[in-house]
C-alpha cells in the first residue's frame, strides 16, 4: 500500500485488505449464528454507493438463505457531511413482516441511518438490525443501536473499499486516511 492522491488531497494507508476481510468474516459469522433458525430469510438492504464492495464480500460469507436489496442515500459533499439526507432510490419490494439487516459502509453522525430506519419502520417490518463495516463513535450522537460493527475508527476522513472523496477512490482494495497537511 502506498499513498494515493485523489483530486487535491493525499491519503495514506490505514486498513489493509486482510484486516477488512477479517472484520467481514467476523460480521458474517455473527449474522449467520443469529439468523440460523429464522422463519423467513432476512433481507439485507445495502446503502449505496459506498456499501457495494462491503455488501458483495459480506454476502459471499453468509451461509443462511437471504435476500438483498439496495437503497441510495446522499449526505456528503466533498469531505464534509451536508447534514441533510436525501433519498435517491428506494426499496421497491414489500418488507412487511420481514427481518431486515441494514448494511452501511461507515457510520459517523448516523443521520442517514435515522432517515432509513424511519422509512423502514413505516413498512411494518418485523425487526431491524444495523451492520456497519466502519464506525466512528466520536461524531455518533444517536440512540440507534448498532448491532454489528466491523471496525471502530477515529473521526478521520477515509477512502477506499467503496468509500470515496468526490467520487474517486471507491475502487481501492484497502482503506486510506486523509493526511493532515
Amino acid at each position: 500500500m502506498k499513498k494515493v492522491i485523489l483530486h487535491d488531497k493525499t491519503f495514506v494507508p490505514y486498513l489493509s485488505e486482510s484486516k477488512i476481510k477479517e472484520a467481514i468474516q467476523s460480521l458474517a459469522n455473527s449474522i449467520n449464528n443469529d439468523y440460523t433458525h429464522s422463519e423467513k430469510p432476512p433481507v439485507f438492504i445495502s446503502v449505496l454507493n459506498g456499501s457495494f464492495m462491503f455488501t458483495a464480500d459480506l454476502l459471499k460469507e453468509i451461509t443462511i438463505p437471504c435476500e438483498v436489496s439496495f437503497v441510495k442515500m446522499a449526505s456528503y459533499q466533498g469531505t464534509q457531511s451536508t447534514g441533510k439526507v436525501n433519498e435517491l432510490i428506494g426499496v421497491d419490494e414489500n418488507l412487511e413482516g420481514r427481518d431486515i439487516i441494514l448494511l452501511e459502509d461507515i457510520v459517523d453522525t448516523g443521520n442517514t441511518l435515522l432517515k432509513l430506519v424511519d422509512l423502514l419502520k413505516a413498512q411494518k417490518i418485523k425487526s431491524l438490525k444495523i451492520c456497519t463495516l466502519l464506525f466512528k463513535p466520536e461524531p455518533y450522537h444517536n440512540q440507534l443501536p448498532l448491532d454489528y460493527i466491523g471496525i471502530e475508527i477515529p473521526n478521520k476522513f477515509v477512502v477506499g473499499y467503496g468509500l470515496d472523496y468526490d467520487n474517486l477512490g471507491r475502487n481501492l482494495k484497502e482503506i486510506y486516511v486523509l493526511t493532515e497537511n
